[in-house]
Formats: structure tokens, C-alpha cells, sequence
């Protein structure tokens, strides 16, 4: 069974451990593959974000953050970063991170939300936002430097929460 709850600062090794091999691969994220823990700690636990973790069986094995996309007049849509740690994958984690996440931004108040930069070789997460009820309402030309295949679309998605 899984169990997702706010994150706190002593889960931060275990987010680490998820953090690194996904941003390492060069194929789904912005962040350089040579990020520092360091770095990427201040940016995942950044006070701004809501950050949790999934636990299964006492291990961390999935992580995601909200925060509004946008400050002021644009903050009622919330943007929100997903990752599972790549044993776990294939376990429907994601889809679950994703679901509560949806229920978590409407109970924070959020009117909607919105995936900034889908990697649109990213096949299985595209097609997995879409089984959640989003919609690819842009597409980026070249906007991402994929490690292996270069210049890459990206995919702005969109779900209204209301």
C-alpha cells in the first residue's frame, strides 16, 4: 500500500536517491544532469512548495511538489513535478502521485494545473496526464536538450480542477 504525506527535511537523502538517477538519464527533466544534491534540494524543498513523498513499506519511493505556476493574478493554477524512483517504476506510483496530487491542489485551493514542460519523447508520462484528465493545449519546438536525441519538443498540459 502506499502512503503519500507532506514531505520534511529528514527525507531529503531519501528524495536524493530518487532525484539523481532521473535527472541523471537527461531525458525528462530541465535540471542538469551534474545538478548537486544540494541544488536540487533548495529547488524540490523550496519553502514556496508543497513537497511530499510516497512511502511503500517504510520506503521513500516517489516524491512530487505544487506551487503555484505563477505569482499574483496567476496563482490559482498550481504546477506540480513528479518523480519515482526508477526500481518502483511500472507500479502505477505515478498515477497515484498524480491523483492525489489533483485532490491536494483543489483542497489547497488551486482552480487548476498545469505541466509547464512535458518532454514529448516522454511517452509514457504524456500518455499517462492524459489517462488524468489533462490535455496538451502547446507545444514547444526543440525546447528541451534531450541527452541522447538532442533538441526535443515539449508539451504544455492543462487540467481545469473545478
Amino acid at each position: 500500500m502506499l502512503t503519500i504525506r507532506l514531505a520534511v527535511v529528514s527525507d531529503q537523502d531519501a528524495v536524493w536517491e530518487i532525484i539523481e538517477p532521473v535527472i541523471q538519464a537527461g531525458d525528462t527533466y530541465m535540471y542538469a544532469s551534474d545538478s548537486s544534491k544540494e541544488k536540487m534540494m533548495g529547488i524540490w524543498f523550496d519553502p514556496e512548495k508543497y513537497t511530499y513523498v510516497a512511502e511503500k513499506e517504510g520506503q521513500i519511493v516517489g516524491t512530487f511538489f505544487l506551487k503555484a505556476n505563477q505569482p499574483d493574478l496567476g496563482s490559482h493554477v498550481v504546477n506540480a513535478g513528479y518523480m519515482v524512483h526508477p526500481a518502483y517504476r511500472g507500479q502505477g506510483i505515478a498515477e497515484q502521485l498524480c491523483r492525489f496530487s489533483l485532490g491536494e491542489a483543489r483542497r489547497l485551493g488551486f482552480k487548476a494545473m498545469q505541466f509547464n514542460c512535458v518532454i514529448s519523447t516522454n511517452t509514457v508520462a504524456v500518455r499517462l496526464w492524459k489517462k488524468c484528465g489533462f490535455e496538451i493545449i502547446g507545444t514547444l519546438p526543440k525546447a528541451f536538450q534531450h541527452k541522447a536525441l538532442g533538441l526535443t519538443d515539449a508539451y504544455v498540459m492543462y487540467q481545469w480542477l473545478e
